[in-house]
């Protein structure tokens, strides 16, 4: 073999040697790069615009259109009792000239229970629950039977009757519970604290009866004298042992400690 033939051999090995040590020594080439989809918008939240006080408002207010708002609110809470602009659009000028049932906060849905309206539609009859009556009874104008004057309206009272012990025990008179659970409509002429401050205490309470409820007390008031005790807020819902349910007897019974007794008319 011919020397020069050697020698191009030679470099031609060098070569593939040098090429095939560079290309082992390469590190490989990194995966390709994953993209991921970017997730589709959610649906927009179905919305409507549901009447709302524009502001605090007390028991009793008369409605005007600057006490009413349109909030938006999504659909899905929207309970049966608030009113809905898609439903009803020109129900501000409907609403204007009822009276509130009770309080309402700034932003707080207008329910239609909450409020009436009526041409003969007084105050005191359009805070009434259905079926109920409003009753006056006579207090002491310095408190000293209503809780030391600390009794507001729509606090709950237990009415208390004192009378004269027929049975001669004691100091000769007996105090028992009337009727429990009793909501307090107004007191004197107030029927609401007003900016915090405590209610002046009046001569009289309305209270918020059912018929029989009404006959117990106008009984009571001629022949005992009344007193309220304050119930705790936490107890205005639970039900006591005394029993203010209607009765078929002409007289009154009272049930205490689960024992019912009659109640003397003398």
């Amino acid at each position: 073999m011919k020397k020069a033939r050697l020698v191009t051999i030679g470099v031609a090995a060098t070569a593939f040697l040098g090429a095939l040590y560079m290309f082992s020594s390469q590190k490989p080439p990194p995966p390709p790069a994953v993209v991921q989809a970017i997730p589709a918008a959610p649906p927009p939240m179905a919305t409507d615009e549901v009447l709302v006080a524009a502001h605090e408002m007390g028991m009793g207010t008369l409605l005007a259109a600057p006490d009413l708002a349109w909030a938006v609110w999504p659909s899905a809470t929207i309970g049966n009792g608030m009113i809905r602009k898609s439903e009803t659009p020109n129900i501000v000028e409907d609403v204007k000239g009822a009276v509130t049932r009770g309080a309402f906060f700034q932003g707080e849905p207008i329910r239609r229970e909450k409020i009436v309206k009526g041409p003969n539609s007084g105050f005191m009859s359009a805070i009434l629950a259905s079926g109920k009556r409003a009753m006056a009874i006579n207090i002491d104008a310095s408190g000293s039977t209503t809780a030391g004057g600390f009794i507001l309206p729509n606090d709950h009272v237990d009415i208390l009757r004192t009378r004269k012990d027929d049975e001669g025990k004691g100091d000769g008179y007996v105090t028992e519970v009337l009727l429990s659970n009793m909501r307090v409509l107004a007191i004197g002429q107030n029927v609401q604290e007003k900016n915090g401050e405590r209610v002046v205490v009046g001569s009289n309470a309305t209270l918020e009866v059912d018929p029989r409820q009404a006959e117990i007390l106008t009984q009571a008031q001629r022949v005992s004298q009344l007193s309220m005790t304050l119930r705790s807020m936490l107890d205005a819902q639970k039900v006591d042992e005394v029993d203010n349910s209607p009765r078929q007897d002409a007289g009154l019974t009272i049930i205490r400690f689960g024992v019912a007794a009659p109640l003397s008319k003398q």
